[in-house]
């Protein structure tokens, strides 16, 4: 019998924006939708100190991908520990992702493809081309693609493919 979940589930803890973040993240990508909502009852919200009636999950897909936000309250931070990663094609891709994640993030929390959105989620945004850069068998071609790379905060394709020649 098959499940209608996938088998590995991102789980983003928020303090009370769950919703907020996902209703944001689906209108930056393609292909994405709210998929459920649950609230809190009055015996889920007696053990977390949620309102009850609030909202206490919501599942979420960023294209295709599926994703479960939770309002659990302050008691834990998202740190850059973690990201998620978002595959550009090209650099209008990573222009666009880069433009919309980061509205209203950390303008300090910005390096080397990496930010830090409004809610204190870190992303990075990544052209597929660089990982082909960074994986050529030529180490001297690899090692000025890494250098560009940690001179810049948003990606720049063009200035990974100077490095690289």
């Amino acid at each position: 019998m098959s499940s209608r979940f996938q088998r590995i589930t991102p789980f983003l803890w928020f303090a009370d924006q769950a919703e907020q973040a996902a209703n944001f993240y689906v209108s930056v990508f393609d292909n994405s939708r709210i998929v459920t909502t649950t609230q809190y009852t009055k015996e889920s919200s007696q053990a977390s100190g949620q309102p009850e009636g609030a909202v206490m999950t919501v599942d979420f897909e960023l294209d295709g991908q599926t994703i479960t936000a939770l309002n659990g309250g302050p008691v834990f931070r998202f740190t850059e520990a973690v990201s998620l990663v978002v595959h550009c094609r090209s650099q209008d891709e990573v222009d666009h992702y880069w433009s919309k994640l980061g509205e209203g993030g950390d303008e300090n929390a910005r390096q080397c493809g990496w930010l830090k959105d409004r809610f204190g989620l870190s992303w990075q945004v990544v052209p597929d081309e660089m990982i082909r850069l960074l994986t050529d068998p030529d180490p001297a071609k690899v090692a000025r693609v890494h250098g560009a790379i940690m001179q810049m905060k948003k990606l720049d394709l063009n200035e990974l493919r100077k490095a690289a020649a």
